[in-house]
């Protein structure tokens, strides 16, 4: 969740995302949207893509970093900021056994629920591709299939020990 804190003078404003959508490219229009609406001159906008950090904080950054890069398959996704990738319809079984790793069908979903999981990992891929690929699944009983009430639902099976 973003902030945005304006002070004008005694007067603070404070705006959360939560109140509305705001992203990296829109923030410097809102800020100085809010401070022509006020009318207060004294609002300093910056507009500096790069801030100079203090040497601590920039080497644990990097340390951070470097750990994240060892990782197998690491990838990053902030979904309120970035626009979703698109993935190619040979890159969707990989997604999905990803999502299958992370109990995403632990219960029964639909083909629509698969496809706004994918956005929310920050990838985009066609509901027809998604279906193609779950049903193959399905197929090699990598996933379990039902249908109810016309729609259709895929599901890892638990193993009954």
């Amino acid at each position: 969740m973003a902030k945005i804190r304006l002070r004008f003078g005694e007067n603070e404003v404070e705006i959360e995302s939560r109140d509305f959508y705001i992203d990296n490219d829109s923030a410097t229009q809102v800020i100085s949207e809010l401070a022509r609406t006020l009318g207060d001159n004294t609002a300093k906008i910056v507009e500096e893509d790069h801030f100079s950090l203090p040497q601590e904080i920039s080497s644990t950054y990097q340390k951070n970093l470097d750990y994240l890069k060892t990782l197998k398959d690491v990838e990053f996704h902030e979904p309120e900021f970035t626009a979703p990738i698109p993935i190619t319809e040979s890159e969707i079984p990989g997604k999905i056994e990803m999502l299958e790793r992370d109990s995403f069908f632990a219960k029964p979903r639909t083909v629509l629920e698969t496809v706004e999981q994918l956005r929310d990992h920050g990838w985009v891929a066609s509901p027809l591709e998604v279906s193609k690929a779950l049903a193959r699944l399905a197929f090699n009983k990598n996933l379990a299939k039902n249908i109810q009430e016309s729609k259709t639902y895929y599901f890892k099976e638990q193993l009954i020990s």
